[in-house]
């Protein structure tokens, strides 16, 4: 028995939840041997803080400038010398973001629903990772909170599945790896899946998700 039958499109959140934010540790421990791995979650941590932060002041600006002024804020703080040459080959290493192992699998395990992505990343942005890691087959949209110049988890940016797509809230199986998101998009009335890797507590919110997974090979269960 399919478990969720009213649903007809599964959309995903990008960063940390299809794509491995992390993966660009690997260039930035060749830049700076022994930093890699906290460069990557500084700036991982500063972007989403800029991301609430910008939202909040009505200063949106565009993810990859987000993403580029968080990186320059971790390499400050680390105390690294980042020059233009080695930040713009960050930059490049985060438009191509290596996906995790099993979303190829997963994303055809859906293929007889709407399969979007919604993010917080620019539309030029999530085209060239998507295509990059073979995957533009996989997706019937791609969704940028750019259309609405503000950052998840702001309901403006769920209202733009249901206008993109033409579902329903009820309708739609969201999937993200990020709390802030399984919150926002709860609070939104979508079924929420939250992919939790790493068997982190739900933040205290008073918003839960559907269903918790491991990874997105689960989610074959709900086609």
């Amino acid at each position: 028995m399919n478990p969720s039958p009213k649903l007809k499109a599964f959309v995903f959140d990008a960063y940390g939840t299809v794509f491995d934010v992390h993966s660009v540790a690997d260039l930035a421990e060749q830049f700076f041997p022994g930093q890699g791995k906290s460069l990557s979650q500084l700036w991982r941590a500063k972007q989403i803080e800029y991301m609430y932060l910008r939202t909040l002041m009505g200063r949106y600006i565009p993810h990859n400038e987000n993403t580029e002024s968080a990186l320059v804020y971790a390499c400050k703080a680390l105390g690294l010398e980042c020059d233009a040459a080695r930040r713009a080959k960050l930059m490049q290493a985060y438009l191509r973001l290596t996906p995790y192992p099993e979303a190829v699998g997963a994303l055809g395990a859906l293929a007889a629903h709407k399969r979007a992505i919604l993010s917080v990343g620019t539309k030029p942005m999530l085209t060239e990772m998507v295509a990059h890691a073979g995957m533009t087959q996989h997706f019937d949209k791609l969704i940028s909170v750019d259309a609405v110049k503000v950052y998840k988890p702001h309901p403006a940016t769920y209202q733009l599945v249901l206008d993109e797509l033409g579902v329903a809230r009820p309708e739609v199986g969201f999937v993200t790896s990020n709390y802030f998101d399984v919150a926002g998009a709860k609070a939104f009335g979508f079924t929420v899946f939250w992919i939790n890797r790493n068997n982190a507590l739900p933040d205290e919110l008073g918003l839960l998700p559907d269903h918790v997974l491991t990874d997105l090979a689960g989610l074959k269960q709900f086609a």
